[in-house]
């Protein structure tokens, strides 16, 4: 592997959506990043079976983070070293870091019976009631049940106080819940910081040299916890996020307009310059 200046980590749910056209430039963006040797890591709440569409598009060949940061997924062979820990799944080697299924699936449905609070996992549904549930077509919607680390789901006709207080139990046993809409996400032990560490130490290892970590995420992404683990931040505003608290960018944060005509040059030069 060739010496970077920088190993960017982004987090590309709304650059590249499940149904709809990938973000205009973000294609010929990645091309250039290739180019200056400037990996970039895909940061998504999806699945690996559902990103690998998006990547195939988009030429995407560098590790990627799944399912909210439960897990890192590496390309075979693109690292000489092996991980510390490691688990193959698919045509991946993957750095688990939230345990693996069943866990959140029988994390879940215990929390339920302690709370006494109904919750329907998306994985029981009908792939008609998945796909309505979902707002995708049915083939699609069935990579979303087919998950390696966390469990999807819904409450049904829980009121607020009966939500808050099933949430409230749920982390005092260290599991992280995220919010999508009328879905909710939940996994044992994921974390996008230590993702985010345990290849970092991997490209140290493998370059001899410690790249500048850059976290990037749109105004429409939850990018507090991304930024929180990166040296540099690039938030990627509109017109409809600059109502956005400033301190989202981060500590010492960069902010580009999406909408400019530059703004992926300026995101590579913010990027590919050192210092």
């Amino acid at each position: 592997m060739l010496q970077t200046p920088a190993v960017i980590y982004c987090v590309v749910d709304s650059l590249t959506p499940p149904r709809g056209k990938i973000q205009a430039g973000f294609d010929d963006f990645s091309a250039a990043l290739d180019h200056a040797n400037v990996p970039m890591i895909w940061v998504t709440t999806r699945t690996r079976l559902q990103i690998d569409e998006p990547r195939r598009k988009v030429g995407h060949s560098h590790p990627f983070i799944a399912e909210g940061g439960s897990g890192v997924y590496l390309p075979e062979g693109y690292f000489n070293l092996r991980p510390d820990k490691s688990l193959r799944l698919g045509r991946f080697t993957c750095i688990p870091v939230a345990e693996p299924q069943p866990a959140a699936s029988e994390a879940l449905e215990e929390l339920a019976a302690n709370t006494g609070v109904a919750v329907v996992p998306l994985r029981s549904l009908s792939p008609r009631e998945l796909s309505q549930n979902s707002g995708l077509p049915p083939r699609e919607s069935e990579l979303v049940r087919q998950r390696d680390f966390d469990e999807l789901f819904f409450f049904a006709g829980a009121s607020d106080q009966e939500v808050d207080h099933f949430l409230a139990q749920g982390r005092a046993r260290k599991l992280l819940f995220r919010k999508d809409g009328p879905l909710w996400s939940v996994a044992v032990g994921a974390s996008l910081k230590t993702c985010v560490r345990e290849l970092e130490k991997l490209y140290q290892r493998s370059l001899r040299s410690r790249p500048v970590v850059v976290g990037m995420a749109t105004y429409a992404d939850d990018a507090a916890e991304l930024f929180a683990a990166c040296a540099r931040t690039i938030l990627l505003t509109s017109e409809r996020g600059e109502a956005i608290d400033s301190a989202k960018a981060g500590h010492g944060g960069r902010k580009v307009p999406l909408d400019s005509s530059d703004a992926w040059d300026q995101v590579l030069q913010i990027v590919t310059t050192r210092g």
